[in-house]
């Protein structure tokens, strides 16, 4: 399991053509680890431009680490919720 996180992290190893902001929180075969999963940069939470989109934000962050953790500990309930095909 690989987490990704930023756009940075997800581009190198994904491809330029990865987007962040459409593609989080998807699980994603790669060649090099069994699943990649991509999520935003934690700063990018603190830069919300208010406490709500901060909350919002810490939410989404939360959930995708909920994916990760279900992969992790063989959780299929949360790690089947979100996933893609390999690119």
């Amino acid at each position: 399991m690989l987490v990704c996180l930023g756009a940075t992290a997800a581009q190198a190893l994904l491809g330029r053509s990865f987007r962040v902001s459409t593609m989080r929180g998807q699980l994603i075969a790669n060649d090099r680890v069994p699943h990649v999963l991509a999520t935003v940069h934690p700063s990018s939470i603190l830069r919300q431009p208010s406490s709500a989109d901060r909350r919002a934000e810490m939410a989404k962050f939360t959930a995708d680490l909920e994916i990760v953790a279900g992969v992790l500990y063989g959780r299929a309930e949360a790690a089947g919720r979100r996933s893609s095909a390999a690119r």
